[in-house]
């Protein structure tokens, strides 16, 4: 029997607020002295009371839009109730029946297939404090940092819409690129403040019936979450091969040796024994609100999208990768708009900063496995060496030693060029001497091309490359070592 995963995503990302969700804290707490960030509210005091961060909701207003959902007119905080040492009032202010959006969508493209995923809802709610598991056995212990605890956090709640993890994946990022582009988190994995909880069942392909689901856990990067629905998927379509019964569980993933591994058994609502939270009123959303906060919506990743092909001609590829990324994606747009070229010049300087951008700079990135903006590079200096190479001043070649240099030092790569005479060779008289030198000291290769090999030339050009320190013009030193293997036949 054929099966299919039945896929939804819970997706946490706390808010970037100055202040925590119902109180004065400061909600960054990040690198922050254990228990500073606290007070009697966040603390879970008895007698504290909770007051609704205004800018939380209105983060939250934007998201919906952003996910094309409806805006309720009327929504109000519930209390959830689970028992957690994490939970410092033994309860999480959270929202239940009455989200503050709800019935949107999210169109992805995942292996060239567009597909449309469903959102319930978008609904805030507190974060929790954080645990530290020390020592094992009979020295286990576990700490308590607070600081975390009442931290806004937006929950996105699609519907089991997605198929493949690949397509998990691509909801994962198109959804995080929408909260960056509109401000309302940094969606930084690593650190804890975008976080995803992935809903898995399977079913026999062509059955509409949805099976026992189980919620894993404890994935903190991408690959994770594509790996810990890969492996689940497998171990749900063994289960069901033999005849077990697939339970509704809680699983968490262990990284390390890539597997799920049982928690607790999956809670449903009325385990939580939501009500009303009564120290806190309803809100009432006014339509003025939500006109004032759609009018000032940033540009979207799929609208930026669509302009670097329409514009540009950049493929919808390069385009998608681009825009991955917010501080990627302002980059590029900064590089493109520091050139001041004509708007016919324009789409082949895109091109090439697209191209420099997405090879040997995310390929620097990843060795020093920081983001663009922490780095040195700028964009008039990735626009410079694209100048550079657009003029025939450097080669490709001399381009990337250039850019690893500047983005190492962040000196102009105009100067790096010129102080290293860099300037690529064009002068077919200083070449040809070179090329002569190069053909008298190779004379296998000679004969080879006389025998009709081809192939000889590629090898003589990186002689010359390399005689010249990589400062030839690799297309002018082909044509004229053709011309001078001619005239030795």
């Amino acid at each position: 029997m054929k099966y299919e995963s039945v896929i939804g995503l819970e997706v946490h990302a706390q808010l970037t607020t100055e202040s925590k969700m119902f109180c004065s804290c400061p909600a960054d707490y990040q690198g922050q002295s254990i228990n500073t960030m606290v007070c009697p509210v966040c603390m879970g005091m008895p007698g504290s009371l909770p007051v609704i961060n205004e800018k939380a909701v209105q983060l939250v207003i934007a998201t919906g839009l952003a996910l094309n959902c409806s805006i309720s007119e009327w929504t109000k905080f519930d209390r959830k109730n689970y028992p957690y040492p994490d939970l410092m009032k033994g309860y999480q202010i959270s929202q239940y029946d009455y989200p503050i959006a709800y019935s949107g969508y999210l169109d992805i493209t995942s292996e060239n297939i567009l597909s449309t995923v469903r959102v319930n809802r978008v609904h805030l709610e507190e974060d929790v404090a954080k645990l530290t598991h020390l020592g094992s056995k009979s020295n286990a212990r576990s700490l308590l940092d607070i600081n975390r605890a009442g931290v806004p956090l937006m929950e996105t709640v699609s519907e089991p819409d997605m198929r493949t993890s690949d397509q998990a994946r691509e909801y994962l990022v198109q959804l995080r690129s929408i909260l960056q582009f509109i401000g309302v988190s940094t969606c930084n994995m690593e650190e804890g403040n975008f976080r995803c909880d992935a809903n898995i069942s399977i079913r026999p392909i062509g059955d509409s019936n949805l099976g026992s689901k189980v919620e894993v856990k404890n994935m903190n990067s991408l690959r994770a979450v594509q790996g810990a629905l890969e492996f689940e998927f497998e171990r749900q379509v063994k289960m069901a091969e033999k005849g077990e019964r697939i339970i509704q569980e809680t699983r968490g993933w262990v990284d390390d040796k890539e597997i799920t591994v049982s928690q607790r058994s999956k809670e449903d609502a009325n385990d939580y024994r939501y009500f009303p939270e009564p120290d806190l009123p309803p809100l009432i959303i006014s339509k003025n609100l939500v006109d004032s906060i759609q009018g000032k919506l940033p540009e979207l990743p799929s609208v930026r999208k669509s302009r670097y092909i329409e514009d540009y001609k950049i493929s919808e590829y390069d385009a998608g990768l681009i825009i991955s990324d917010i501080n990627f994606s302002n980059f590029f747009d900064d590089a493109v708009n520091s050139s001041n070229k004509a708007s016919e010049e324009l789409n082949t300087r895109a091109k090439t900063i697209a191209n420099l951008l997405l090879t040997e700079v995310n390929r620097l990135l990843n060795l020093e496995n920081i983001l663009i903006h922490e780095t040195k590079l700028t964009p008039i200096a990735i626009n410079e060496i694209a100048q550079l190479l657009e003029a025939g001043d450097i080669n490709s070649t001399v381009g990337k030693q250039v850019l690893e240099e500047t983005f190492k030092s962040g000196i102009s790569p105009k100067k790096i060029v010129e102080e290293k005479g860099l300037i690529q060779i064009t002068d077919t008289d200083s070449l040809i001497p070179v090329l002569e030198v190069v053909l008298d000291n190779n004379p296998d290769a000679v004969n080879d091309y006389i025998n009709g090999k081809d192939t000889a030339v590629r090898f003589l050009v990186g002689q010359v490359m390399k005689e010249t320190k990589g400062k030839a013009n690799p297309t002018l030193v082909s044509e004229l070592l053709v011309k001078q293997l001619d005239l030795r036949k």
